[in-house]
């Protein structure tokens, strides 16, 4: 089905509710990285099909000032990740945000008392993870961070990643509680910012003996990396799933955005959503046409 038709099922789905108002224009916003800019343009591409003016705002910051822009009311709604409400509510020692129906609860239950509606989220799990090289990994058959933790001990992993990774607890030092393990600092390069393009590639290509890097869930660069992600069986980390935040004033003048949203969002898969994100940070093509694009040739499932 076209992007047309896709966002055509979309509308049929939601009341008529709102479409001839006084023409204000919705402003959606974005972080300033890859998946914020596709996941805006895909919000204001189906605000648009929904026959809603909208005015972009993508790439408008990190996290705390997109957030302050949408509890102050400069901007209608922008995607955000269900585990960042851990920590603007100072929650995140909560076990409840380890598991995906908890984080969406807390988001959910925490916000309406801000004023937030959080749309449907989509089935996809943007967390800190660890990737291994994937010629060590195939060698010593790493796949978990059980295995990982093994590696650790056998003293062969050396690590790049974050400043925050090493030193928040909620990530690193919650793989090493739940895995017993404990990776000395001594094999650990920590980068200051949280680019983890340059994590991954450090661990591809064995940068300075580096082996391991840091990654999010949904990162383009492991679509085309040999990289094995180690995947996380205790649940150690936060869930992240993506999904529209709004403004409850913004859903309650259109609520047919809540139909129309839910119904692409519930399509962004993990592979999906690294694909998409690949398609922006390796191939080089621009955030709207992609988003664009992967509407246009969704077939509709209903």
């Amino acid at each position: 089905m076209s992007r047309r038709g896709l966002l055509a099922a979309a509308a049929a789905m939601a009341p008529a509710l709102g479409r001839a108002e006084s023409g204000r224009s919705l402003v959606v916003g974005s972080k300033s990285d890859t998946e914020g800019a596709l996941l805006g343009n895909l919000i204001a591409l189906v605000l648009e099909g929904l026959g809603l003016p909208v005015t972009r705002r993508l790439g408008l910051g990190p996290t705390l000032i997109v957030r302050s822009a949408l509890l102050a009311g400069e901007i209608d709604l922008y995607p955000e990740y269900t585990g960042n409400v851990a920590f603007f509510s100072g929650t995140e020692t909560d076990p409840a945000w380890k598991t995906s129906e908890g984080a969406y609860a807390g988001a959910l239950r925490l916000d309406a008392a801000r004023g937030l509606v959080w749309l449907g989220r989509a089935p996809a799990n943007n967390t800190w993870l660890i990737a291994v090289q994937g010629r060590l990994a195939r060698e010593r058959r790493l796949a978990t961070m059980a295995d990982f933790a093994g590696a650790v001990r056998d003293g062969i992993i050396r690590l790049a990643a974050s400043t925050e990774f090493v030193e928040s607890p909620a990530a690193l030092p919650s793989f090493e509680a739940a895995y017993g393990f404990a990776l000395p600092m001594n094999r650990i390069v920590s980068l200051p910012g949280g680019d983890t393009a340059v994590t991954a590639r450090a661990a591809a290509e064995g940068i300075s003996g580096i082996n391991a890097g840091m990654v999010y869930g949904t990162d383009g660069a492991l679509a085309v990396l040999d990289l094995v992600v180690m995947s996380d069986p205790k649940g150690a980390q936060i869930v992240y799933e993506p999904a529209p935040v709004i403004r409850s004033a913004t859903l309650k003048r259109h609520p047919q955005i809540r139909a129309a949203l839910d119904l692409v969002f519930a399509r962004l898969d993990a592979a999906t959503l690294r694909s998409l994100n690949a398609a922006i940070t390796v191939e080089g093509r621009i955030a709207t046409s992609v988003a664009a694009e992967w509407l246009d040739r969704k077939a509709d499932d209903q």
